[in-house]
């Protein structure tokens, strides 16, 4: 996979158009970046393209959504050798590359992310696909993008909160794979140096990269990268689906490592310092939310649909200490409640 980082990377995207040569070109976007990140696409392109847009938000991250893609590109008459770019989110470069993987029997595509979220952990790895039945990412492929170009300049008009939803999964990038980078992500938030920032969102693109690059179909190491997730998801699933209570996916991941280090601390040898630091460093950033005894319940239903699951067991990644994790690992129902518990003291 390329990586193009900032101001080069409008150059790479014209050649790389050049040097395909595709039929037609297609740019997908939602409501939100087809008004605030499309004119600047715009201007640093050299190519014609059409513009496909669908509604903003995880709510539409499903099959009706996918359908709309494909409506508009047999509409505008797309055939196998066209191109789709997705311009947005994690929720564009998601559904994007699932429809365009599946469009024709798959056309070619890129993913110019514009969030936080997207350029750190969605847009990178090849995993493209749609929630189902209220069920996170249920349905999908892993089909790599032709380039990805990633712009920091699009922070720039990221609201506060789809911000700190990508911030989570940098965070994650740290707790797994280098307590070093934890610490200055730690430090990062409360001053937010866009110099600073660009480095930062490097690395994580690189701690991502080098993990996928030794397992592309999520094996074995892939695995790591879905720490907080089995939990985050759930409580993803459970608010956003269930109970019509907007919670974003980092704040869903970011609790969700909350509750994963509680259980790597009682299981996988996590020290009790290093679980006080995640908790406290997260809670500064992430307000706390309540659960009551039906939603752990619920959330508990819901992890068994989790797609590391084997054999029917629920399977978590866990911290060994910070910076180095272990993956399928079981842990006992009654932990997992202990770790609501712990998140709610």
């Amino acid at each position: 996979m390329i990586y193009h980082y900032n101001e080069g990377g409008h150059d790479a995207l014209n050649k790389i158009i050049k040097s395909h040569k595709p039929s037609k070109i297609f740019v997908l976007t939602d409501q939100n970046t087809q008004k605030y990140c499309l004119p600047f696409f715009s201007k640093h392109v050299n190519f014609e393209f059409t513009n496909v847009n669908i509604k903003a938000g995880d709510n539409f991250k499903n099959i009706q959504g996918v359908t709309a893609i494909w409506e508009q590109l047999m509409s505008a008459g797309a055939d196998r050798k066209s191109l789709m770019i997705n311009l947005g989110g994690g929720v564009v470069t998601d559904i994007g590359g699932f429809a365009a993987a599946t469009f024709k029997r798959g056309i070619e595509f890129i993913h110019v992310p514009t969030s936080l979220l997207g350029m750190v952990d969605a847009a990178i790895g090849g995993k493209n696909g749609i929630n189902f039945k209220g069920v996170k990412n249920q349905i999908g492929t892993i089909i790599q993008p032709e380039m990805i170009w990633i712009n920091t300049f699009f922070l720039d008009s990221l609201p506060k909160d789809e911000f700190d939803s990508g911030y989570a999964e940098m965070l994650k990038h740290g707790l797994i794979a280098d307590g070093g980078y934890w610490h200055k992500l730690k430090k990062f938030y409360f001053s937010q140096d866009k110099v600073d920032l660009k480095k930062l969102v490097k690395t994580s693109v690189e701690i991502k990269h080098d993990i996928i690059s030794k397992d592309p179909f999520e094996k074995n190491i892939r695995k790591l990268l879905n720490f907080g997730h089995t939990m985050g998801h759930g409580i993803e699933s459970h608010l956003n689906y269930r109970k019509n209570i907007k919670i974003s996916h980092g704040k869903a991941v970011a609790i969700g490592m909350i509750l994963e280090a509680y259980l790597s601390y009682k299981v996988n040898g996590l020290d009790f310092h290093s679980l006080i630091d995640i908790k406290e460093t997260i809670n500064n950033i992430y307000a706390p939310v309540n659960f009551d005894g039906e939603d752990v319940k619920a959330i508990l239903d819901l992890i068994k649909y989790d797609k590391k699951n084997e054999n029917g067991k629920v399977l978590f990644v866990l911290l060994n200490s910070i910076g180095r994790a272990s993956y399928n690992l079981e842990v006992p129902d009654a932990v997992i409640k202990e770790a609501f518990q712990f998140y709610k003291k």
